[in-house]
């Protein structure tokens, strides 16, 4: 295989691949790789074009750019190896009528749970209320928060938990943390318990606010699953910047561990901040929209289903119906959304994304709650709370 700088390993293959096929069309900024399924049509972003005039690619002519000028997003490629097809996101419904028995009738139960908490500090009696009673019941319970606070947050929800629940993963990048309990008495098998982090840049960490992303990987019981905590940047207009990042922190988490010989993730969990905005409609109609809960009518302006639709995040990934109130932006130490100059679009910028590729272990997964949790107002943000249980297919 030819090296080729600025890429790493796990982009290189794409780039082999495309020149096998006479599709490569060029480097962009942060080394990602464009590839169109033709050879006489190609893009560049015109900065990203721009900032590597340097680069040997250009410089040494190994490769040539077809023109300038965007093409339809439906064509270029994802640049993710699971995405051998485009699905986008699959809107799943809740699980109602189906009760969960916990384990007596699934094979893993898990409560996730995230929260952008705007640097807010918290008293033991806000964690307990994100926990909930129903949570001690899970086999799992798993937390991501985003701007948490300096006093450890950890401690909090390992208190509440104590009773029930061990820590059994913890991974942290300043204010983006995540962590992972499991059941003190129990008759799973844990192991491969990995963490790594992914930082995308910008200004948030100067003030405590990291933007990037804080991963696990488990392994229970034989199923292998991976937790993504992510905050990514912010603003209405900064779609392919989350896109990109998306794209980025999926190729660099645990890429020291990528090979042929180690089994498939069997369950992915992204959750976090994504920071996707309504777009398209003002702040009024979405709010007269929102008081008279026809939430459906929002979801068509929603940037992540719009964006997975046009093949470019999150391939083949659930999500539970958006049947809450979106959870951004609201006044501190209240349910009303953002009275402030700027009267910002509430948005549903918190979400719970999951990928059964359990086809190894025949699994799959009901949803049997998705929500926000209103009455925790010491953020801008509302957390989201999803009820999760992986069973075994039958027949």
């Amino acid at each position: 295989m030819v090296a080729y700088p600025y890429l790493d390993k796990s982009r290189e293959w794409s780039v082999v691949n495309a020149l096998e096929n006479s599709i490569f069309c060029g480097v962009l900024g942060l080394g990602r790789v464009v590839v169109t399924a033709e050879k006489d049509k190609c893009v560049s972003d015109d900065k990203a074009l721009e900032s590597n005039r340097e680069n040997p690619f250009f410089s040494k002519g190994k490769f040539k750019l077809w023109g300038k000028n965007r093409l339809d997003q439906r064509r270029l490629s994802s640049m993710d190896p699971d995405d051998a097809s485009h699905e986008g996101i699959k809107t799943v419904g809740v699980h109602v009528a189906k009760r969960c028995g916990f384990s007596f009738t699934s094979i893993l139960c898990m409560c996730i749970v995230t929260w952008n908490m705007n640097g807010k500090e918290v008293s033991s009696e806000d964690i307990s209320e994100l926990v909930g009673g129903d949570s001690r019941k899970f086999d799992l319970f798993v937390v991501g928060l985003q701007e948490a606070p300096r006093r450890k947050v950890g401690k909090l929800l390992q208190e509440a938990l104590q009773e029930t629940h061990s820590l059994l993963a913890q991974a942290t990048m300043q204010s983006l943390q995540l962590f992972i309990f499991g059941p003190n008495s129990s008759d799973f098998y844990v192991k491969d318990v990995k963490v790594d982090r992914h930082e995308v840049g910008g200004c948030g960490g100067l003030i405590g606010r990291k933007k990037g992303a804080v991963a696990a990987s488990i392994t229970i019981n034989g199923i292998r699953m991976l937790f993504i905590s992510c905050h990514l940047s912010a603003h209405a207009r900064n779609v392919e910047e989350r896109n990109s990042q998306c794209r980025h922190i999926t190729h660099s988490l645990f890429a020291q561990d990528r090979s042929p010989h180690v089994k498939p993730y069997d369950v992915k969990v992204w959750l976090g901040d994504l920071n996707y905005r309504i777009q398209g409609i003002g702040t009024q109609p979405v709010r007269d929209l929102i008081r008279k809960n026809h939430y459906n009518q929002l979801t068509s302006r929603d940037q992540l289903l719009q964006e997975a639709e046009r093949g470019q995040v999150f391939n083949g990934y659930c999500e539970g119906t958006l049947s809450f109130k979106p959870t951004y932006k609201y006044d501190v130490g209240t349910s009303n959304y953002d009275t402030s100059y700027k009267v910002r679009v509430p948005s549903w910028t918190d979400r719970i994304l999951f990928k059964i590729e359990g086809r190894r272990n025949n699994l799959e997964a009901d949803l049997h709650s998705y929500d926000s949790i209103d009455q925790i107002d010491k953020s801008d943000h509302k957390p989201v709370k999803a009820h999760l249980c992986l069973k075994q297919k039958v027949g």
